[in-house]
Parts: structure tokens; C-alpha cells; sequence
């Protein structure tokens, strides 16, 4: 078994692409579900309208690619807005149902023929990252270091991608910091404990929760620019409703309602996707598995790390860094 290819793989996956754009995904959840208590299941649509906002000002319109960030970052707030108004009256579940509803509408949207002119139907849109890479300061080339016999190395563009991205992770993780820290983050901690209490004290819950809506799908809109950049492509099954249920599954996994909950929980979670799925792979191929061929290890690590986390949610619910306390949502 080539474990140094394993070992790698596996360190790379830690802090690559797919554990930023989730991270940033995450924290917008956690701010939603670990500080709020807002059970949104369609924090995929808000990284879908992001990274096809982005997509269409470039490919469609023709526009500059600032443009296009400032066209995602304005539909992720109307996409918030026009989601919250008619949910957040609701109880914690049926609000669950609803936005899972309109995160499933939007990307059908997407993927519809009528609009493929505009969406580019089930195949979206490429094309668009010209003007992200035009900024890249790394010359070409790979870039890292050897970690004793494991090498660790990226390439000049996903190099720029992760530069960017663990950048606005650091930048939004310091943003959650501050604001819960501040009068405004203590009422959403009480809105998530006792809504009915804040409201008796004459605080507007509804504008709250609104307002960490808003934020918390802002922020997660940073993952769908992320994916796209760092693919240069959008396609809407990609935002699919899975997509959410991993970032709910990372948000746990390191902890709700904890600063640096999200990252970690991503962190891990890809970690263990990577580390599962290179050592099968290397089994099978070595011949100490024979019950599977390559081809069912995508799924069976899936099975796997699906049983840890079953475990962890029986001996450790609040995650790696979580208090249980932060976990118990009033669904009055």
C-alpha cells in the first residue's frame, strides 16, 4: 500500500478546496442554527444564487468580474430576504420544511431548459474565473513543502484559491467573534434559549432573526463563490440538498454555537472522507479486500464514516469542541 500517497492526499485534503468553500458554508449554519436556532435546511441555495450571480454577470452579461461578486453577494441578501419573510413566523420544523423547499425550487431553476440560455441548463455555467486568476501574485508553478517523505504541494491557481479562501474564513470566524460577543449576538443566544422571553422584553424577534439570516447566508454564499472560482464552473446539482445536510453534519461534528466549530468540523470531516477513501482504494487494489472493487469504495466510505458519526452523536451530540446546551432547539 503506498502509504506516503495516502498520508499526503490526506494532509492536502485538510486545509483544500473542498474544506474552505464548506467551512464558509458552515459558518453561515452555524450562525443560523448554533447561535439563532433557525433550523434552515437551504443554505445549498444561498451558494447557488452566489456562484451563478457570479456566473451570469461574467458569461451572460458580459460584465467585470468585481461586478459579478457584488451581483452573488445582493442575491444571497434578497434570496435571505424573500426566504425569511413568510418562514420566519414559523416553528423551528415547518420552517425546516420550507426552506428546504425553496433551496430544491431555486435549483431547479437553474437547471431548467427554459432557462438554459441564461443558467446553462443541467451542464451551468464556465468561463467566469478569468478576472479571479488575473489577480493571482503566485508565478506558475507548484508551491508547498516535504513534510518529511510526504510531499505537500498545490498549484499556482489553487494555491490563489485556498490563499483567498482561508482568508475570508479567518476574517469571517473574527466577524462571528466580535458580533457574539456583543449585545447583538447575546439576544440571538436568547432568541435560540427562549424567544417568547425576548420578545416580552420588547426586542423585534423577527427582525433578529431576519438580520442573522441574512448574515449567516451571506457568509455562506463565500462557499459558492469559492467553488466556482476554484472549478471555474457552476452546475446547479452541485448545490443540491446534500450539500446542506454535510455542512449541518460539520457544524455538529466540531460544535455549535463555536466560533471555530465550523472549520474544524470540515477540517475533520474531509479528513476522514479522504483518509477512509484512499485506504481502501489501496486495499482492494493490493488484494486485502475482496469483497468490493474500486469502484464501491466511493460509497462504502461513505457507510463508514456515516457509523462514526452515528457514534458520535450517541456518546458526544454537542461535537468535538460543543456544549449540549448550545444543541437543544426550542421548536415552539
Amino acid at each position: 500500500m503506498d502509504w506516503i500517497t495516502i498520508i499526503s492526499t490526506t494532509l492536502k485534503s485538510a486545509i483544500g478546496v473542498d474544506t474552505v468553500l464548506y467551512a464558509l458554508a458552515a459558518i453561515g449554519i452555524n450562525i443560523h442554527f448554533g447561535y439563532t436556532g433557525l433550523l434552515n435546511f437551504g443554505q445549498a441555495a444561498f451558494m447557488g444564487v452566489a456562484g451563478y450571480g457570479l456566473a451570469v454577470t461574467v458569461t451572460v452579461m458580459g460584465l467585470p468580474f468585481w461586478i459579478g461578486i457584488i451581483v452573488g453577494l445582493l442575491a444571497a441578501v434578497l434570496l435571505a430576504i424573500l426566504m425569511g419573510i413568510p418562514t420566519l413566523q414559523l416553528r423551528a420544523d415547518y420552517l425546516a420544511i420550507v426552506t428546504i423547499a425553496a433551496a430544491e425550487i431555486i435549483r431547479l431553476v437553474f437547471r431548467s431548459v427554459a432557462f438554459k440560455s441564461v443558467f446553462g441548463g443541467s451542464d451551468g455555467q464556465r468561463g467566469f474565473s478569468d478576472g479571479f486568476y488575473a489577480l493571482n501574485p503566485f508565478p506558475e508553478g507548484d508551491y508547498g513543502f516535504n513534510l518529511g517523505p510526504v510531499p505537500i504541494f498545490f498549484n499556482h491557481r489553487v494555491l490563489w484559491v485556498l490563499v483567498v479562501g482561508w482568508a475570508l474564513i479567518a476574517i469571517c470566524c473574527g466577524i462571528v467573534y466580535l458580533l457574539m460577543k456583543s449585545p447583538w449576538g447575546r439576544v440571538l443566544k436568547a432568541i435560540r434559549e427562549d424567544e417568547d422571553a425576548v420578545r416580552s422584553l420588547g426586542k423585534s424577534v423577527f427582525s433578529y432573526k431576519m438580520q442573522s439570516l441574512i448574515l449567516g447566508g451571506v457568509i455562506g454564499s463565500l462557499g459558492g463563490f469559492i467553488y466556482g472560482l476554484a472549478f471555474a464552473s457552476v452546475q446547479p446539482d452541485v448545490f443540491g440538498t446534500e450539500t446542506t445536510f454535510y455542512v449541518y453534519t460539520m457544524v455538529i461534528l466540531g460544535g455549535a454555537a463555536r466560533v471555530l466549530g465550523p472549520v474544524v468540523g470540515s477540517m475533520i470531516f474531509w479528513v476522514l472522507l479522504v483518509f477512509i477513501y484512499g485506504v481502501l482504494t489501496e486495499a482492494v487494489g493490493a488484494g486485502y479486500i475482496t469483497f468490493m472493487d474500486t469502484n464501491q469504495v466511493g460509497a462504502f466510505r461513505y457507510i463508514i464514516v456515516g457509523l462514526g458519526l452515528i457514534l458520535l452523536l450517541v456518546f458526544r451530540p454537542q461535537g468535538v469542541f460543543g456544549d449540549k446546551r448550545e444543541i437543544a432547539i426550542d421548536a415552539r
